[in-house]
């Protein structure tokens, strides 16, 4: 079991320890939830849904819609 203590902030902001972001493999940008269980707070490394990220990456991208066929054919033999 890993333990460190660490010193809440000002702003009420912890650092989550290297050992611990390591093993959980959290880096920036990750997400972690937190949890209140009686007098314990648990914090874990949410779970990245695939799914949701192709479709965040899809609304960002250009529309199939506004893409005429010829212009996908295009683009293919252009790459060739």
């Amino acid at each position: 079991m890993l333990e460190e203590e660490m010193t809440v902030g000002p702003k009420g902001q912890v650092v989550i320890p290297r050992a611990m972001r390591k093993a959980l493999n959290i880096h920036p940008g990750s997400k972690v939830v937190f949890k209140l269980q009686e007098h314990h707070a648990i914090v874990e490394k949410q779970e990245t849904d695939s799914v949701a990220v192709f479709e965040r990456v899809a609304r960002r991208g250009k529309s199939v819609r506004n893409i005429s066929p010829h212009e996908y054919e295009t683009e293919l033999e252009e790459r060739e």
